[in-house]
């Protein structure tokens, strides 16, 4: 297999599963930053949507969208698992995984793409300014009902570490790095993210 890399929360995402789960793939890096996943051979040979994380499989064939990818991985090497062992763990870190990226995730990120990050995003897909900063407050809306729902728990979506969690965190790590931090009265939720900092499949990635 190899992994189709760059920077950004989504890949992100992949890496830091991968190294909770103990998983080793061989790298791609892709130059985001240059277009080069919105130009061919990738867009065309990769993924057609011009996005990235992609990863190949070893028939040659593509897996994209950073949900599908992680399943996948956690199909194939199933421990430690992080998306559960049974289906009603499955559907929980899928409910969950689901609500953060929706409530949070894209908000935050197309906040950034509409905002500090326009001259980047502005020719490559279509941004609306007028919309990012009630993008950015639709982001901190979501975390205050998040962290409501954690109080009390260690990890979102259960007992153990899951790819809910993995998810919030690359995005509310790279949210700090774009002028979203976390509102410190967000208690909970900032207690759940310095535990998050000090795993180290965090410091490693």
């Amino acid at each position: 297999m190899k992994f189709y890399n760059s920077v950004g929360p989504n890949p992100r995402v992949v890496k830091l599963f991968m190294a909770e789960k103990g998983i080793e793939i061989a790298e791609v890096s892709v130059d985001l930053r240059g277009g080069e996943n919105r130009r061919a051979p990738y867009n065309v040979d990769v993924n057609p949507a011009g996005q990235t994380p992609a990863l190949e499989l070893d028939d040659g064939s593509f897996v994209c969208e950073v949900t599908t990818i992680c399943e996948y991985l956690d199909e194939r090497f199933p421990e430690p698992t992080l998306i559960g062992s049974t289906p009603e763990e499955r559907a929980t870190t899928r409910m969950w995984t689901r609500r953060v990226d929706l409530k949070i995730c894209e908000p935050l990120t197309n906040g950034f793409r509409f905002a500090e990050g326009l001259t980047l995003f502005e020719s490559r897909l279509r941004c609306l300014p007028e919309a990012a900063e009630g993008l950015k407050a639709t982001a901190q809306d979501g975390i205050e009902w998040l962290d409501a729902q954690i109080a009390g728990r260690e990890f979102i979506a259960g007992n153990a570490l899951s790819l809910a969690d993995i998810m919030l965190f690359a995005f509310l790590d790279f949210g700090t790095t774009v002028g979203q931090p976390i509102d410190p009265a967000f208690t909970n939720i900032v207690r759940w993210y310095e535990r998050m900092k000090s795993r180290p499949s965090v410091n490693a990635n």
